[in-house]
């Protein structure tokens, strides 16, 4: 039974940071890519992130760039979301997700305001 298990969201100044973690389990981890998706009230769901299997290669949406780091590992199946200098429209539900199928998390909450 594939499980992602998202936590470390929160509420944040703008400026501040957040690291998130997904732990995943069910599936052989370091042979799939991850990703980060994020959907903000009453928006679709956008890729936020993602990492290949080994962690050597990540992509990253413009609106992010700078200013968010994936990284992984694999012995702890685990994949990380570092988000730093946050903004008040970085506020969404973030989920992790396997790449290449319709595995989510549950999401965790992260909302920046003052």
């Amino acid at each position: 039974q594939v499980q992602l298990a998202e936590s470390g969201g929160g509420l944040v100044q703008p400026g501040g940071s957040l690291r998130l973690s997904c732990v995943a389990s069910g599936f052989t981890f370091y042979t799939y890519d991850m990703n980060w998706y994020r959907q903000a009230p009453g928006e679709g769901r956008e890729l936020v992130a993602g990492i290949g299997g080994s962690g050597f290669t990540t992509k990253y949406s413009d609106f992010v760039k700078g200013r968010f780091t994936i990284s992984r590992d694999n012995a702890k199946n685990t994949v990380y979301l570092q988000m730093t200098s946050l903004k008040p429209e970085d506020t969404a539900v973030y989920y992790c997700n396997a790449g290449g199928t319709r595995w989510f998390g549950q999401g965790t909450q992260v909302t920046v305001s003052s």
